[in-house]
């Protein structure tokens, strides 16, 4: 029960952590340190919706069939590992069955491992954030 409460626990981090993009990175220029951190905040949410108007989109999104992609290569992988291992042993169904249940389980963590890992926005986006924010009086050393 304790495993099992952890093991939810450490879903729900990487999950929440799937969430977060790649955000700008402002030089500390004189426009920068007369906004202040807020209002900086304030300017790169108003140029990522204005982005998202004019239909640039981020490209953060499709995660979740990232990870069901990875899971079901996974599954195959295994299965197919499976079998040959069980081909060897004997016992070719249950080592597929073994096989695509371990694939699928490693393919998952990796896809949602990956999918914890900022995602970096496509160029479109990022070129139009960027200048947007130049226009403004900022300077974007790049995104992380």
């Amino acid at each position: 029960m304790k495993t099992l409460r952890i093991g939810s626990a450490v879903l729900a981090v990487v999950m929440l952590a799937a969430c977060s993009s790649a955000r700008p990175v402002l030089y500390p220029n004189a426009h920068l340190e007369s906004a202040g951190k807020d209002g900086a905040e304030r300017d790169i949410e108003a140029c990522r919706r204005l982005a998202e108007s004019s239909g640039a989109i981020e490209g953060g999104g499709g995660k979740g069939g990232r990870v069901a992609t990875s899971t079901a290569v996974g599954a195959g992988a295994g299965a197919a590992s499976g079998a040959v291992g069980g081909a060897i042993s004997g016992g070719v169904g249950r080592g597929s069955m073994i096989g695509a249940a371990s694939g699928a389980v490693w393919g998952l963590l990796t896809g949602l491992f990956r999918a914890a890992s900022p995602s970096q926005p496509n160029q479109a986006y990022t070129n139009f954030v960027n200048r947007c924010l130049q226009e403004k009086g900022y300077e974007v050393t790049g995104w992380q």
